[in-house]
């Protein structure tokens, strides 16, 4: 089961942490910055993948694999993907990954303000054999399956994405604001090491800034 790769913060870092405005982490991003990007919401939660294979049923991971799972939310996704629901929808691949984000009360100090009184479980991400799915994809086997996925929250050039999170935005689960945005070129591209330009944005991170 692969892991889910690095993304970086859209500007680098000082030693101690702060962004520096306008000095980006990489070079496709300030390359790429007026092209139009898919922001969605980021969920503060923890990272959580579902492998399925066809005739082998599923198999939960976290971040990593000797990342610990809260029994709590391990009970909700066994509860989610338990009744052979993947088998049941997924028709044209034989081997998926989903990777989506555990969150919701006791996940994070703040995931009460997702689910006050339970965890849940929010897709974001879905790789096929060696393919990334594209937005709209990733939407239909949310659907199909029947779970959540992480609204759209942005599109348009990356400038104007890192000016709505600096100034906060309300989250699509209530009346507090976001974590912040992920953000992908509308076109699924890569560097030439081969890694996937994506790109994330924190509202804390413009708390303190060089």
């Amino acid at each position: 089961m692969i892991e889910y790769h690095k993304i970086n913060t859209v500007y680098k870092r000082t030693p101690d942490g702060r962004l520096m405005l306008g000095d980006w982490s990489c070079p496709e991003f300030a390359y790429l910055k007026d092209c139009e990007w898919i922001g969605t919401e980021k969920v503060d939660g923890t990272n959580i993948r579902i492998h399925w294979k066809a005739g082998c049923g599923f198999k939960i991971g976290g971040k990593t694999d000797n990342a610990q799972i809260p029994i709590l939310l391990l009970d909700k996704l066994n509860e989610i993907f338990g009744d052979n629901r993947l088998d049941k929808t997924i028709e044209k691949a034989s081997e998926l990954t989903l990777y989506g984000e555990g969150f919701g009360a006791r996940i994070q100090k703040g995931g009460g303000s997702y689910i006050p009184d339970g965890v849940g479980f929010v897709l974001f991400d879905v790789l096929v054999d060696q393919w990334w799915l594209r937005r709209e994809d990733v939407v239909d086997i949310a659907k199909s399956i029947g779970i959540p996925y992480v609204p759209e929250a942005y599109r348009g050039p990356l400038l104007p994405a890192i000016e709505e999170v600096r100034a906060g935005f309300h989250s699509a689960w209530g009346p507090f604001t976001a974590e912040g945005m992920v953000l992908k070129p509308a076109v699924e591209l890569q560097t030439r090491a081969g890694q996937r330009i994506v790109t994330k944005i924190k509202t804390r991170d413009f708390v303190r800034v060089a």
